[in-house]
Formats: structure tokens, sequence, C-alpha cells
């Protein structure tokens, strides 16, 4: 079966994450390695990353990720920005590799005033060199499919494979696909055939090969939308049984399935205790594993 996780916050220290994971009962965990809103984050210091390493292992979670700023943008065509984002990816990785993270989520970027094509190269230019310079790093780059809204680059499999195909096919850079954006860039992930058609040109196109995470989240607003907005399980427009396909396809019993819906009045101190709305999520997706895990029809 896949493994069920959660983005948890880091309020407290790293090594809070993962208490947060373990009172979820999570086989994965999400974190920002820093402050997701801002370009440059405090020093990591040493025996916090000791701290975080041995609480990982402890809780036996079988993958973790970080998410990558908000504010990089590898595609966009102003230099001065375009510089500042590779420094802070080139951060984001540095952070997670010293934690011994799985992989960095990274949305591709949006190209602004240059075109779509000018884009995707400049994001494939800049992911080549991030990755040539640490020829020994373990953490992958993982490239999320995004909703599509504006000038947003990678809501379309194509876009993802083109940048794949620009760096060499690199071993270290995946895709992480979120359930709400798949959706909201009109890929039908409801409907049994819309399900199987998704994933079997994702196949042809991009390649299972390179699918490492799943963003669970169910969307707020309808197929095609280009909106990202995400909902709770069950609560939204892909629905229970799309989540319910999703969960029991064999073909992604060994990745982890991460949440990021959102979630109830959380503490930075004091005893971690549920976040009521994750232990919903999280019982509802575990509820949805069959007694015994099918391949889907393709």
């Amino acid at each position: 079966m896949p493994f069920f996780g959660a983005h948890m916050s880091v309020a407290g220290g790293l090594p809070r994450a993962v208490e947060r994971a373990v009172v979820h009962r999570c086989d994965a965990l999400q974190i920002f390695a820093k402050n997701a809103s801002q370009w440059r984050g405090r020093p990591i210091p040493p025996e916090e990353v000791t701290t975080f390493r041995k609480a990982v292992r402890e809780a036996k979670l079988r993958a973790v990720v970080s998410h990558a700023s908000y504010l990089i943008n590898l595609a966009t065509a102003d230099r001065a920005l375009r510089e500042r984002s590779r420094d802070a990816m080139a951060d984001e990785l540095d952070r997670a590799e010293a934690l011994g993270l799985r992989g960095v989520v990274l949305h591709p970027g949006c190209y602004t005033s240059g075109s779509p094509a000018e884009g995707l190269r400049l994001i494939a230019e800049n992911l080549r060199s991030l990755l040539e310079e640490r020829p020994h790093g373990r953490t992958m780059v993982l490239l999320e499919g995004t909703a599509g809204q504006g000038s947003s680059l990678g809501a379309r499999f194509e876009e993802l494979a083109e940048i794949i195909h620009r760096i060499d096919g690199h071993a270290r850079v995946g895709i992480c696909l979120d359930t709400c954006h798949l959706l909201a860039a009109g890929y039908d992930i409801v409907s049994a055939g819309g399900y199987e058609k998704t994933f079997a040109d994702f196949g042809r196109i991009v390649g299972f090969d390179r699918l490492k995470a799943f963003h669970v989240n169910d969307s707020k607003k309808p197929l095609g939308s280009r909106v990202d907005r995400h909902e709770h399980i069950g609560d939204g427009h892909v629905g229970l049984e799309g989540f319910r396909r999703l969960v029991n396809d064999r073909r992604f019993a060994t990745l982890p399935m991460l949440l990021e819906t959102p979630k109830g009045e959380g503490k930075a101190t004091g005893p971690i205790v549920c976040d009521p709305l994750d232990e919903r999520n999280l019982a509802t997706l575990r509820g949805m594993i069959a007694a015994r895990t099918r391949r889907l029809p393709s």
C-alpha cells in the first residue's frame, strides 16, 4: 500500500515536525526546511540536524521531503529574480541534503514577461547547473505539476517531460503530482475512464519511473478551473471515488502520498496533539485501502 503522510509544521524546531508525524501515525512527511515566504533562512544548527535525523530514523519514516520556497521562479525572464531564485534553490538543496531528505518539491516557475518555451529552457538550464555543482548529492528535485494558473509552467505533462529532456534525463529529477492540480489543469481523475487516460498519458509522456510522490488534496474548484484551492478529502470535486482509485492503484503502491489540506489550530510549544483535520483526512485515505490491493485496468 502507499505510505501516507502530511505536510507538518516545523514550529518549535525541525524535530517537532517528526513528532507531529508520529502522533498522526504517518509513514511519510513533508516540511519546509526554511520559511517558505522568505528568500533566506536561518542556518540550521548542527545539533538540530543530528536530532532531526535521529528522530526520522526512530520514527521509521519511509520518505521525508521538503517543499521549496514559493518565491523561487527559475523560469522568469528577469535576470535578477532568476539569479536570486537560483541561489534560494541551491540553499534548499543543501539544507535537504544535510537533513537526509529524499527530495525537494519545486513549483517549476512562471514565464511572466517571457515565453513558455523560454521559461522551460531556463528551468532546465538552472536545474542542470545546480545538480552538476552537487555531483555527489542524493536529494532529488521533484517538479510539481501545477494547476495552470496564470503563466505558471508544469500544468501539462508535456512541459514536465520537456524539462527532463532538456537536462538529458538527469537521474535526480523526478515528479510530484498533486491531485488538486491535476483536476484544475484539466486532467479528469474522477471518472474511471478519465483516470485511466490521465495516467496512461503520464506514463507515455513522462514515464512512471519519474513519479516519486503525490500530494493528495481534494479541489474546491471543478475540472479545468486552473485554480489551486485545496479541500479536505472527499469534500471537493475529486471526490471519494477518485481517491479510492488512486490509493488502490498498485502502480503507486510504493509512493508517498502527502496531505496538504487545511489544518486546525496548532501550537508551537507544549505536547504535540493530533490535528483533528489531518486525523480525519488520513483516516479517510487509510479506510479506502482495499483488503488486497489490485492493479486497476489499463
